[in-house]
């Protein structure tokens, strides 16, 4: 059986790979493919093809949120492990080989996963309402272990205007202490850096090849380490991001055609999916639109279609065609044009944005925000200030928002997205392994797990052991 280190390198595409040395001594050494997605081509739902073979239709993981229905609430990047369907992988390698264990490091859906070894973001939610960084670890005594080395995660350098490489770095020092100390027969690994980049300044952009050298070079010690244990490495990505600069504001046309309604509280305005008879949980290039009365999905498609920057409606027929078709899905599922991307903004004048549109708050938003990776771009200067007073009230213990976040503005200054199918092979995913045994030119998403277990010695889905 040969032991597997699996990086999930995000947005990593044949372009940017011209720019990383070390990843490509790995594919050198075994071979590259072009790595074919899902939609949608976010985190949460490519992750959960990788590890179960299955269509979000199957396995559940329409995005990187979505409406629960059962609740009436939006609620993007839940963690339970048991909101994913299907067979997972480390439950057909163990069908073959029992022992067979597993650590997980910052790949999706960690918290409650059946591993040996999880490690996972996890802020403090003190009961004042602050917020400190952490980590969420299974066994408990692996916290201690890695945070006595590593220090405390660096969590806001994992998302936010400060996202930058320690967080990836931190990541992979953990791996590499798992790994020694442990002994993993499959070590999972989630890189995020080229995502903050590439988003704020484009895929074509200086910052985006500094970006790539810098994962490069974090990554170096890792892959020495899986080459001194005699490890086949696996370097894939869930999607490229693309130049993109339009945003499209899907849930300001429901409101203004009377689909979606509010409700307001101290003067500041919230979406009310209780009463709404539409409203769309953006998630990058896709949105899923619920719409509660059959009767208005006529209106409802044929206003989406006609949106600046709406390529596609995509009703039953359409979900079906793409393995999208789940009950936790919208009614209707739109597509972004390739320059385009889906606000959440519901409100109609800033005055009224609730204050977590201007907060780092990627749990009470009812979309994905990527204006969260910059500082206020109409008057970055008093955004620093402000999130400068706020530390200072930090660390007298007083009480502090860091409103920073630009609204219109910031939605404006981003630059790169993705989610939806990629036009172009070099700005789409890619798969590299060590091993040259099992070279093909191209792999769907869902032929991951297979490769995997193939990789590790082990039968395929459906083989007897």
């Amino acid at each position: 059986m040969n032991k597997l280190l699996v990086l999930d390198v995000v947005g990593l595409t044949p372009r940017l790979l011209a720019h990383m040395p070390r990843l490509r001594a790995v594919a050198e050494a075994g071979f590259s493919a072009e790595l074919g997605t899902v939609l949608p081509a976010v985190t949460c739902s490519v992750q959960s093809t990788f590890l179960t073979g299955a269509l979000p239709a199957e396995h559940g993981i329409v995005g990187n949120g979505w409406y629960f229905r059962d609740l009436g609430e939006v609620f993007l990047w839940r963690q339970h492990n048991a909101l994913v369907g299907g067979d997972k992988l480390w439950h057909a390698a163990r069908r073959a080989a029992p022992g067979y264990t597993v650590a997980n490091v910052c790949w999706w859906y960690a918290m409650g996963a059946d591993v040996n070894w999880t490690v996972t973001p996890r802020p403090i939610y003190y009961a004042d309402g602050r917020k400190e960084p952490d980590c969420y670890t299974d066994p408990p005594e692996l916290h201690d272990e890695l945070t006595g080395r590593l220090g405390d995660f660096p969590l806001f350098t994992y998302w936010g205007p400060g996202a930058g490489i320690p967080s990836s770095r931190w990541i992979c020092r953990a791996a590499e202490q798992v790994m020694a100390d442990h002994d993993p027969d499959l070590t999972l690994v989630y890189v995020p850096h080229l995502d903050y980049d590439l988003q704020r300044h484009g895929p074509g952009s200086l910052e985006a090849v500094v970006a790539a050298k810098a994962v490069d070079q974090v990554l170096g010690p890792l892959l020495d380490a899986a080459a001194a244990r005699g490890t086949t490495v696996v370097a894939l990505s869930e999607y490229g991001i693309t130049d993109a600069s339009r945003p499209v504001d899907v849930n300001r046309l429901l409101r203004a055609e009377g689909l979606l309604r509010v409700y307001t509280q101290d003067g500041m305005e919230y979406l009310d999916p209780w009463t709404s008879r539409a409203f769309a949980v953006a998630d990058h290039q896709v949105a899923h639109v619920y719409v509660r009365d059959p009767a208005d999905l006529p209106a409802v498609t044929k206003l989406c279609a006609g949106l600046p920057g709406v390529a596609r409606v995509l009703d039953a027929a359409g979900k079906a065609e793409h393995g999208l078709d789940h009950e936790r899905a919208g009614e209707l599922v739109l597509v972004a044009e390739p320059d385009a991307w889906f606000t959440y903004y519901y409100w109609l004048d800033d005055d009224a944005a609730p204050d977590f549109a201007r907060l780092v708050e990627i749990h009470r938003k009812p979309g994905y925000d990527p204006a969260e990776l910059f500082f206020d771009p109409a008057a970055p200067g008093a955004a620093k200030r402000r999130a400068g007073l706020a530390l200072a009230r930090k660390k007298l213990g007083m009480r502090y928002l860091m409103d920073v976040v630009g609204l219109d503005a910031g939605a404006r200054a981003v630059r790169g997205s993705h989610g939806r199918l990629p036009d172009d092979p070099a700005d789409g995913p890619v798969l590299l392994c060590s091993d040259p045994a099992a070279a093909r030119d191209r792999f769907a998403a869902t032929e991951v797990k297979e490769l995997l277990l193939r990789l590790a010695g082990l039968p395929s889905p459906g083989v007897d052991a």
